[in-house]
């Protein structure tokens, strides 16, 4: 499937590097270093990430989950399937803490998991909610599902169709594969795609997905 748009590779490195690719302000930066901090702490305890999410958390992870603000810069709710450690949800939320409008619904059934996201969300004060169930069980109204590393694509529309049926349109954080997941899930449901390159990582690709039926 070719690509919609192209996109700029930003080298994002550090906190400064993260700043100048996404214009955060320094609230924000300071919001997400205490997230890195506490990411940190955790991982100590819990394995949340392996160690190549700390030592490159601000491109490979947090500018990665930053991008999906730049594609739909009019979504103010969104639900993170599978939220895991954070990302995108808990970036996300830092990045729209300030939008009266703006919430995220992390949604997690592993509740050491759940712990984790309600200490980050709790100590940084953020707009989001911790739904401690499996995706699938639950539908919520929002403008944007998402998730990065949850599920094939064919699961994860399954987890993602009640979030569908109420409105959402997805917009999903995929590798290099993405192209044969596609075409699998399309022996199960219709939907119609759009691919844009990642900013983080050209092998990576972000899937806009909408008008999710089951196939007839």
């Amino acid at each position: 499937m070719p690509l919609d748009h192209p996109s700029t590779p930003h080298s994002v490195t550090d906190a400064a590097s993260f700043q100048a690719a996404t214009g955060a302000t320094d609230a924000q930066i300071a919001d997400i270093e205490t997230y890195r901090q506490i990411l940190a702490d955790w991982n100590t305890r819990m394995n949340l990430v392996g160690p190549s999410a700390m030592a490159d958390f601000w491109g490979r992870h947090a500018f990665d989950s930053a991008q999906l603000l730049s594609l739909a810069p009019e979504a103010k709710v969104w639900a993170d399937l599978g939220a895991g450690a954070g990302f995108p949800g808990l970036i996300l939320a830092i990045l729209l803490k300030n939008d009266p409008d703006g919430e995220v619904h992390l949604v997690e059934s592993m509740a050491k998991r759940c712990r984790f996201l309600e200490a980050v969300v709790e100590a940084l004060d953020l707009p989001a909610i911790v739904h401690n169930v499996r995706a699938e069980s639950i539908g919520l109204r929002v403008d944007r599902v998402t998730a990065r590393a949850f599920a094939p694509m064919e699961r994860l529309l399954t987890f993602a169709q009640p979030y569908f049926k109420l409105g959402a349109v997805g917009l999903f954080l995929k590798g290099e594969g993405v192209d044969a997941e596609l075409e699998l899930a399309a022996k199960d449901w219709t939907f119609q795609a759009r691919q844009f390159p990642s900013g983080s990582d050209p092998r990576g690709r972000i899937v806009e997905i909408k008008r999710l039926y089951r196939a007839q």
